[in-house]
């Protein structure tokens, strides 16, 4: 077993991440900036090394730093979490080069999978299901880019290819707008990504965001854990996420499950990754792979029983997987809803002190927050303070646990976004399930122009 983990990261991953640790009897250190010296996990862990100053670029994106923080408190391995460094392939071999473990997948298979071409390309060759498109990136010839577009069939969608998180990317309805599109987006790609490469597909209109979670050793086994729907999004951001997913059958998760299980095994795959796709008229479409573990993660935790975390940091240590896909057996359905330190209207991010914090309880449900009373969230990071995530033996017993825990749960001090919380579960479409990843939106446009509530 692994000795020492230095955790790259802050907040409720960094929290959850050093508690997985503890149980295995790892040793934590935590890495923080000038600003987060007060967390929680940083007073947990067994050691911890200030790294810089609050802006991101010269603490939890300065590699220098967490790798010197490795080396000055004798650590043998460094989780990344999500977000930050934790799919930037040249941080994972830069750990590794300097002697350390890097808790998740090879540099080139990050590399590989980081690139939106490439990535579809290696897909492809494995046989899993992808979204009719360019089958490559887009050159300047503009009539060649119009037969392509002709071939696939408007709308499509012009995607950066090292883009993510809804960035780098325009929808064409039309032929008199493709080229202009090409040029825009290359040249938004090239400022954000620093890279102008493009490439094209079929634009689902009305499509579900359904993804699958994999584990895999990198020693030629692999499992898949079922399927999550994270459709309820706003700017192509999650907001509430659920596992399994409504309206998909036994048969079809085996059988995208089996797709994505060879998939891993085909490109040496290590750890944990989420194969995420747009699932219109019963077929799934592959989209790109994340290459970490996700905020949404607890939600299979919950209906499978297996601690993905701690899954990670066996993996790490060099032990084959324990579990068999006969072992994975889902049961009950689990909701999350993330929680934000923001106005529930406008958006607006609302650092400040938390005055008042009261956690919800009651059967199946579970908190994942590093906040506290007197914690103040500052200003430098994205706003999610929190998850709450509920369990119950069905979706209806869910969404019921759900509003009960949201309507005890207490954050004083700063406004959240508990209250849109509560209007989407109380939401006819929410509660009826299967709604496309247009729908959170539409709503929240519907209750802007009209001044009605969303329910």
């Amino acid at each position: 077993m692994l000795d020492k983990v230095v955790i790259a990261n802050r907040g409720e991953i960094a929290l959850r991440i050093l508690r997985a640790c503890h149980a295995l009897g790892i040793r934590t250190v935590a890495v923080h900036s000038t600003v987060d010296r007060n967390l929680k996990h940083v007073a947990m862990a067994d050691e911890s090394v200030c790294i810089g100053p609050a802006p991101s670029t010269e603490s939890y994106l300065n590699m220098a730093s967490i790798i010197a923080a490795a080396e000055v408190t004798d650590a043998q391995a460094i989780h990344p979490g999500y977000g930050f460094l934790s799919e930037n392939a040249d941080f994972a071999e830069r750990v590794e080069q300097s002697g350390f473990i890097f808790i998740g997948p090879k540099a080139d298979t990050i590399r590989l999978m980081g690139d939106k071409v490439e990535a579809i390309r290696a897909m492809k060759e494995a046989g899993v299901p992808c979204v009719p498109g360019s089958g490559g990136p887009l050159g300047d010839d503009n009539a060649t880019n119009i037969k392509i577009a002709r071939e696939i069939g408007y709308p499509i969608i012009v995607k950066a290819a090292g883009g993510g998180g809804g960035r780098g990317m325009r929808v064409v309805h039309t032929e008199a707008h493709l080229n202009a599109a090409i040029q825009t987006t290359k040249s938004e790609a090239k400022a954000a990504f620093g890279n102008d490469m493009v490439y094209m597909e079929k634009f689902l209109e009305n499509p579900r965001h359904v993804e699958i979670q994999v584990l895999a050793d990198g020693q030629g086994n692999a499992i898949h854990l079922g399927e999550r729907d994270c459709s309820m999004q706003r700017r192509h951001q999650k907001v509430v996420e659920e596992a399994p997913a409504p309206g998909i059958s036994l048969e079809q998760r085996a059988e995208i499950g089996k797709v994505c299980v060879e998939a891993c095994i085909r490109i040496g795959y290590r750890g944990a990754g989420t194969f995420e796709f747009l699932y219109e008229n019963g077929r799934f479409y592959f989209i790109e792979m994340n290459t970490r573990i996700q905020v949404e993660h607890p939600v299979t935790e919950l209906v499978t029983g297996i601690d993905l975390v701690r899954e990670q940091l066996m993996i790490a240590a060099g032990h084959k997987l324990s579990i068999k896909q006969s072992d994975v057996v889902l049961s009950g359905h689990a909701i999350e809803c993330r929680i934000n330190a923001e106005d529930p209207d406008s958006f607006l991010p609302s650092p400040g002190l938390i005055q008042h914090f009261h956690a919800p309880g009651g059967p199946g449900v579970r908190v994942d927050s590093h906040i506290y009373e007197g914690y103040r969230v500052p200003a430098n990071y994205d706003s999610m303070i929190g998850k709450l995530i509920v369990h119950g033996p069905d979706r209806e017993t869910a969404i019921a646990r759900m509003r009960v825990a949201l309507s005890e749960m207490v954050v004083d001090g700063i406004k959240t976004n508990i209250p849109l919380q509560q209007r989407i579960l109380s939401d006819a479409g929410f509660q009826q399930g299967g709604m496309n990843i247009h729908y959170l939106e539409k709503r929240l446009k519907e209750q802007k122009e009209k001044s009605i509530s969303i329910v």
